[in-house]
């Protein structure tokens, strides 16, 4: 490789480098980063092909990305100028190359004195040259260019020039140079800029590895005219990562959990903590380490870390739950490889929870514990088994459970677990009875849910003794048998013996009398002795009797002793009573119909007996003697000895009701006979055999004065109804003879109505006055409209049916019209005794009566007899009493 500062000549791939270095000042130094540049493999594409090696690793070694770096510490007068060799080498092609780069001490110089590294470079186009004579000649060709190094962070002075950017075309001619690419004139723009003229590309203030790491620009060269002289070239500006970012935990409270008596070496959990800066580097590569544990119990080193990973594993053996339940880790990340003088470190908080295991027994808190029952109680609880446990509480580790291993053969006693207190509760499950066991004495042991940890020792089992008293109570006296059965046979007279049913009291050890009482004698049979149980009969034994069941008859009693409180208990006498021949068999059915024609539709008959057999069938059936005809009407023949056969023995029967009397007699050792009566309903019957509805109604048992009985009833019935019609109708005709002087549609009464108020008048009204002059041309239809009466109407009762006057009456029918409307007011109860006394306050015009003043006129007044108007009624008394009679 050919190296020169004004330009680089060589052949690709190759190794590019920077001879001289600047050691740190310290006389002491620990691995420490040496260039602001890198040794670099520039070849696109073969990079992740080729490996990298200094020729003296021990002291220097070189990262993936050509950073160099110092291995260990060393002095400054040893290292006044060191050369190392950095080796590559294609893993694929093996091919090789290498460069060399020497380090040196950097004298002591006034502070304004640039340095080696503050050198500024030059990058040069070139183009095609040639001697001569002809006899060298080089040729144009690509080249590429170093990247630029810049660290983050610079404190400047800025602008800070960084590369010198010439064309072998200035000496010729005038140019102008620009840049272009993130940073220059693209965003984020104005951090690198370019001098045209000289070329000069200089930063303008200090980068920020974190926010952008690398800058992409190309280099322009153009003459004054803006023609491009030479190809642009690419510069790539790297940024060079500084320790300027602390690792950060992603939690700052870690939570972890670790079960008690964990082997050393089990992972409790994983933290972690993040660096912004170049993880590829020392800047970015973190270290783990605790930094306190509390408590430190049993050790102050119970927990170790992994300081590359973050992993928190268990290093020594001892963690119990009970004795400490949680740790407190102080957990330190810092970067630089953990470096401690040259580190930025953080903190965080992990937390670790001991689990619980089953590691400790439960252990009864006493050895004995002691109860009471009494006899006979169940689901009672005797006695509570209390116990300790160091696990944590209310979980299958502390969760106790307990057995009953000894004491309780029958298995009367059940230990079931209170969830709330841990507590044992000793219960009943089955009857005590004192009078065979007085006490117990359990023994009880005591597990949890969880078996034991298999690490753990197993220690003894923890058990108790539970003694339990049985207290003797008052028990009820018990019959035996219950029930009692006896066979009897039906007809036991009363005051007879039956047998004795007493009672046991199981209370043994006191000294008690049993009393005896009848608790239920559904019947009333039976007597019970008080004192000895003897039970004997007050009334005479019925099989058939409707208490007795299935030919059994039960009957409770009672034993009561004379315990404080007294006891008492029920006892059942079941008496199966056997049949005797004691009930008459019975014909059945009771009724039944035939024709008077001896058609083939005779009767069948059988027997009904309360006996069972043998004392029931079968029966023998025989037709009665009396009366004399039955015998001579009627045969029967016995089918079975069940059934027999009744039908006409004559050729014609008159209709009616027949009782035939039969004799039937049952198959006892004593037989019994009885005659009883089939009533045969003889009815005249169709073409099909059956009755006509008539004869029916006789065989349903209605003779033929009920059936008269009953049309009498219909017929006064129908006669009631017509009465009643007749008395509405002739009601009616009163009302209508009641009617007013006129008709209602042509009453002229009412277009006068009584004004309580001044003012108004007719003017006021919408009548049609024209009525009160011809009121006999008043069609029917037009009737005053509804809701309009006068005020001395009666709003609520229909009204009364005067008679109607004629359309063209003769003048001189007027009086008998006159007279007929008073006969009906005066006979009508509920008219006003003004309705005839009227005040007409309008005549009206043109009427063909004539003037009413006519009345009392002159010229007719002394004329006219009007004597006549007390015949009329006390109505008109008044009238005749002004007009007529004597001159007073």
């Amino acid at each position: 490789s050919l190296f020169s500062l004004c330009g680089v000549y060589m052949f690709s791939p190759f190794l590019c480098g920077f001879p001289v270095g600047a050691l740190p000042t310290q006389s002491m130094f620990n691995p420490f980063f040496l260039f602001s540049r890198s040794v670099k493999f520039v070849d696109c594409g073969r990079r992740d092909h080729v490996r990298l090696r200094s020729s003296d690793p021990e002291d220097f070694r070189i990262e993936g990305d050509g950073l160099l770096y110092a291995a260990r510490s060393l002095r400054a007068s040893s290292a006044r100028r060191t050369t190392v060799v950095i080796h590559a080498q294609d893993v694929e092609t093996r091919e090789r190359w290498h460069t060399q780069v020497q380090l040196t001490s950097p004298p002591t110089l006034p502070p304004d004195t640039p340095t080696a590294a503050q050198t500024v470079r030059e990058i040069v186009f070139l183009g095609q040259r040639s001697n001569s004579g002809g006899a060298l000649k080089r040729r144009r060709r690509d080249w590429v260019i170093p990247s630029i190094n810049v660290p983050e962070n610079s404190r400047g002075p800025f602008p800070s020039e960084l590369v010198r950017i010439r064309s072998d075309h200035d000496k010729t001619r005038s140019l102008r140079y620009s840049v272009t690419g993130p940073g220059a004139d693209q965003a984020p723009t104005g951090i690198f800029v370019i001098n045209a003229i000289s070329g000069e590309l200089s930063v303008m203030k200090p980068l920020d590895r974190e926010q952008i790491p690398s800058f992409h620009l190309r280099a322009h060269a153009v003459d004054l005219n803006g023609n491009q002289v030479e190809n642009p070239i690419d510069i790539s500006i790297n940024v060079i990562d500084m320790n300027d970012n602390r690792p950060e935990f992603v939690h700052q409270i870690w939570n972890g959990t670790v079960p008690e008596g964990s082997k050393p070496g089990t992972l409790v959990m994983t933290v972690t903590a993040i660096d912004r800066d170049d993880p590829r580097t020392a800047n970015g590569m973190l270290r783990y380490k605790i930094l306190a544990q509390t408590p430190e119990s049993p050790t102050s080193n119970m927990f170790t870390i992994n300081n590359q990973t973050g992993g928190i594993i268990t290093v020594a053996a001892g963690l119990d739950r009970e004795k400490v339940p949680q740790y407190t880790l102080i957990i330190q990340a810092t970067d630089m490889e953990g470096n401690a003088m040259y580190g930025l470190s953080n903190t965080a908080t992990a937390i670790i929870r001991v689990t619980d295991v089953n590691d400790n027994p439960p252990e009864f808190t006493t050895d004995t514990f002691y109860g009471e029952v009494p006899e006979n109680r169940v689901s009672i609880i005797v006695a509570n088994l209390s116990v300790t446990d160091k696990d944590q509480p209310n979980t299958p580790a502390w969760n106790a459970v307990y057995k009953i291993i000894g004491g309780d053969p029958t298995g009367r006693f059940a230990v079931p677990t209170d969830p709330a207190s841990n507590k044992g509760l000793v219960t009943v499950i089955k009857p005590i009875d004192y009078e065979i066991s007085r006490s117990y004495v359990l023994t009880v042991v005591a597990e949890n849910d969880a078996p034991l940890a298999t690490t753990m020792h197993l220690p003894r089992q923890s058990t108790a003794t539970v003694s339990i008293k049985v207290i003797d109570v008052n028990e009820s006296p018990y019959f035996e048998p219950n029930p009692k059965l006896m066979r009897l046979e039906e007809g036991m007279p009363a005051e007879s013996m039956l047998t004795v049913f007493t009672a046991q009291d199981p209370d043994r050890f006191m000294q008690q009398t049993i009393r005896y009482s009848k608790l239920s004698d559904p019947a009333g049979w039976l007597r019970v002795d008080p004192a000895n149980g003897q039970i004997s009969t007050i009334a005479m034994l019925d099989r058939e009797s409707p208490y007795v069941q299935n030919n059994l008859y039960n009957a409770t009693f009672l034993a009561s002793d004379s315990g404080i409180p007294p006891a008492s208990g029920t006892g059942t006498l079941q008496i199966l009573l056997m049949d005797i021949n004691d009930n008459a068999p019975h014909v059945f059915p009771h009724e039944a119909e035939v024709c008077e024609r001896p058609e083939p539709n005779a009767i069948n008959i059988t027997a009904v007996d309360r006996d069972i057999h043998p004392n029931a069938g079968p029966f023998a059936f025989e037709l009665g003697s009396r009366p004399l005809d039955v015998r001579r009407n009627w045969t029967l023949t016995r089918l079975t000895g069940e059934y027999a056969q009744l039908s006409l023995k004559i050729g014609y029967l008159e209709s009616g009701i027949y009782e035939v009397p039969i004799i039937i007699t049952d198959s006892g050792n004593l037989p019994m006979s009885n005659t009883s009566y089939l009533r045969v309903k003889v009815c005249q019957c169709d073409h099909n055999g059956d009755c006509v509805d008539m004869e029916r109604i006789v065989a349903a048992g209605l003779g033929t004065g009920a059936i008269i009985a009953i049309l009498l009833c219909i017929i006064i019935l129908l006669i009631l109804v017509l009465l009643f019609v007749v008395w509405m109708k002739r009601r009616d005709k009163e009302r209508q003879a009641k009617q007013l002087l006129i008709d209602p549609e042509d009453d002229v009464r009412d277009n006068i109505l009584k004004y309580d108020e001044e003012g108004g008048g007719e003017e006021d009204q919408d009548y049609d006055l024209s009525q009160l002059q011809q009121p006999d041309t008043v069609e029917p239809d037009t009737i005053k409209p509804v809701g309009i009466r006068r005020l001395d109407e009666r709003p609520i009762h229909p009204e009364p049916q005067y008679p109607v006057r004629s359309v063209a009456p003769h003048p001189g029918d007027i009086g008998d019209f006159i007279n007929e409307g008073l006969k009906a007011a005066d006979n009508d109860p509920t008219a006003p005794p003004y309705d005839s006394l009227l005040v007409f306050d309008y005549e009206g015009s043109g009427s063909t009566a004539g003037s009413l003043s006519s009345l009392n006129s002159s010229s007719s007044g002394g004329d006219q007899d009007y004597d006549y108007l007390n015949e009329w009624g006390p109505r008109f008394r008044k009238l005749a009493d002004m007009y007529g009679g004597s001159d007073d």
